[in-house]
């Protein structure tokens, strides 16, 4: 994720790599793929065709279960389906254009491939920390505000909600891939502003939004546990317990994507203070550490909601192509 920020850090500091990647090789200022690959590369990139395969199938499950079983259709599912949508884009596109132009090339000697791959990776890791944004969102008014939760949830909301997260998504991916064409061509000038760029922008881009949905989720969990022995809840007694295993859920799903996106925009923000440069191996680890983040979550379903579980037997089996089961009783 904002792997420009990383090239134009580099490309301005003169910086020089001695690392060797274990499937390409430095020829005349390019990088080409080997001829003949080692084994760690083969196994590399087995290891990241499963990947993206997984992500790929497991999001893809999620996106056709909430979209063909009725019962699915309700706003924090509609939350869900974006996120869904964001982290299957990184396997059928991110994914693919990482393996072929790694970012230890593309920090080289960028070309129009590792363009459109920042672009995917910019505009999808922002809609789905936005994503995640909305449904905290959505926990804090389901557990907070219980009684008036339908009425200011609803599926017309969670629409402008998504339509605002891919808004903001896509145009934060454009002004900072535009900002770091200009910058690139600049002298030792610009200096201060890409030192400034690699900490704001992770800041605007990640910490700021990770902190609030903390916020939210630690207001959530007093307030749950305020209302654990209230009256409100002996009044709601099944949808509450439903909205806290759900809240419990998302906040899992919110915990790993932290713990996936984290060090690398820890190391961006520490990475103009470095003396020396970091190795590729770190570098490429911390990139895939983020992208496999969208692998997880249908897993993270799978295990904590039995209506997931139920509506991926169906679809795998092929039950759904046999008969109608768009109205079946997923959800207690």
């Amino acid at each position: 994720m904002h792997s420009i920020i990383f090239e134009l850090y580099v490309l301005d500091m003169n910086w020089t790599y001695s690392d060797t990647h274990p499937c390409f090789e430095l020829y005349n200022t390019t990088y080409i793929f080997l001829h003949n690959p080692s084994i760690l590369c083969v196994f590399i990139y087995i290891i990241l065709s499963c990947l993206s395969l997984a992500t790929v199938c497991g999001n893809l499950l999620v996106i056709i279960s909430i979209v063909y079983f009725k019962q699915l259709h309700i706003p924090t599912n509609y939350l869900i389906l974006s996120l869904a949508v964001a982290d299957l884009l990184v396997g059928v596109i991110v994914f693919p254009f990482s393996m072929a132009q790694t970012l230890t090339s593309c920090l080289y000697k960028e070309n129009v491939f590792c363009k459109i791959r920042d672009w995917f990776d910019i505009t999808l890791s922002t809609s789905s920390i936005l994503n995640l944004c909305c449904i905290s969102i959505d926990r804090y008014y389901a557990i907070c505000n219980p009684l008036t939760y339908k009425n200011t949830v609803t599926g017309r909301a969670a629409g402008v909600m998504i339509f605002m997260t891919w808004s903001v998504a896509v145009m934060i991916g454009t002004s900072i891939l535009s900002g770091g064409n200009n910058q690139v061509a600049c002298t030792e000038t610009c200096l201060v502003d890409i030192v400034l760029t690699n900490i704001t922008g992770p800041i605007f881009a990640f910490f700021m939004p990770a902190l609030i949905m903390i916020c939210i989720y630690l207001k959530i969990f007093f307030v749950a546990q305020r209302q654990r022995n209230s009256i409100q809840i002996s009044k709601c007694g099944v949808i509450s317990k439903t909205e806290r295993k759900a809240t419990k859920t998302l906040a899992i799903v919110m915990g790993v994507f932290l713990l996936c996106m984290t060090p690398y925009f820890l190391c961006i923000i520490f990475l103009p203070f470095a003396s020396e440069t970091p190795p590729f191996s770190l570098i490429e680890a911390l990139n895939w550490l983020t992208l496999s983040n969208s692998m997880l979550n249908p897993f993270i379903y799978a295990f904590f909601y039995s209506w997931f579980r139920s509506a991926c037997k169906m679809i795998v089996f092929g039950e759904i192509f046999k008969s109608n089961l768009a109205n079946t009783k997923l959800m207690g």
